[in-house]
């Protein structure tokens, strides 16, 4: 199946340059491998390169890059390329996927005491708990758990073995043996919120596990207990926010990255893959914390001499408090 450019242009705007509106299109492809009858896009001037080089039938570019691509052929400009190409893989699936599906599949499990949005899918194998609440246009893959009295908002997207609402990691210690604390919280997860494969919400140890509206987890996030997820946060892959963590809006956080509990970052703080966050972070703004790949024998080298660096500061210190006042070690 096919679209037009037509079609496309007129769905979603933007200014169509040296093709007809009755272009076909037969697929939505990256610069490198785009052939005739493709659609692609050019988001970051550093792959102009690839733009002259690329054989797609047409390419989507931001007003700045505009000749560069006329020079190449047909092309539609748009203030943001990127979201005009996110929007045309939405009118892609659209037009091409089956309609989607409503009701509870023959498979699924839904307590009596669940409440189900009649227009909401739950999924082959889904298990839904005593007292959870699904909302309108929800979407639940296959075998997602909701546990007990835990919430989804309105069109949510839950990818396959989600589950929400296990029992947060709350043990108090006596004399060499834990006692459990009973996880008494649930989940409650806002609207338009898109969660991935195999990703687990905790549920609350007293008050609820909250995931507000626009919040998009990758596959493989552990999100624990009482942790506050703001509205519009993304989380890649493997991210772990350990318990009582609080999130602020729109902040985003790389892969791998890991937030210990009762931390708080504020809104727009964004973390680098791998990070271990360890304090609060107050300010917005771009925080990494790793230690470079390098040859196994110079990263040892510098990791023992890390371990050395709170003894060196003292000793520098101590030189500096026997140098005359007013001059420093390395000074002439």
């Amino acid at each position: 199946m096919s679209l037009i450019l037509g079609q496309i242009v007129g769905a979603l705007g933007g200014t169509l340059e040296l093709a007809g509106s009755d272009t076909e299109i037969f697929r939505i492809a990256p610069l490198d491998s785009a052939g005739a009858g493709d659609l692609s896009f050019l988001s970051n001037p550093r792959y102009q390169q690839q733009l002259a080089a690329s054989k797609a039938a047409c390419v989507i570019v931001a007003p700045a890059m505009r000749e560069a691509a006329m020079q190449r052929g047909a092309c539609i400009v748009t203030p943001d390329p990127y979201v005009y190409f996110a929007r045309a893989t939405q009118l892609w699936k659209r037009l091409h996927e089956r309609a989607l599906q409503s009701g509870v599949h023959a498979s699924a499990v839904v307590d009596p005491e669940a409440v189900i949005d009649p227009t909401a899918y739950i999924g082959p194998l889904c298990v839904v708990e005593r007292g959870a609440r699904i909302g309108a246009g929800t979407v639940l893959k296959s075998r997602v758990t909701v546990g007990e009295n835990c919430i989804v908002g309105a069109r949510c997207l839950l990818h396959a073995g989600v589950v929400l609402g296990s029992d947060g990691f709350g043990f108090a210690p006596e004399r060499g043996t834990w006692v459990k604390i009973e996880q008494l919280g649930a989940v409650r997860i806002g609207d338009d919120v898109e969660i991935g494969a195999n990703t687990c919400v905790d549920r609350g140890a007293l008050d609820d596990t909250v995931i507000e509206n626009g919040v998009k987890l990758d596959n493989l996030v552990q999100i624990g207990h009482n942790v506050h997820v703001g509205q519009h946060v993304a989380m890649a892959g493997c991210v772990g926010v350990a318990g009582s963590a609080r999130i602020g809006a729109h902040c985003t956080v790389g892969g791998g990255a890991i937030v210990l509990g009762h931390l708080q970052l504020a809104e727009n703080v964004h973390i680098s893959a791998a990070t271990v966050v360890t304090r609060s972070l107050n300010k917005p703004g771009v925080y990494t914390g790793m230690f470079p790949v390098d040859e196994n024998n110079k990263w040892e080298k510098n990791a023992a001499t890390l371990k050395q660096l709170h003894s060196l500061r003292e000793r520098i210190k101590a030189l500096e408090q026997q140098q005359p006042q007013g001059s420093k070690i390395g000074t002439q």
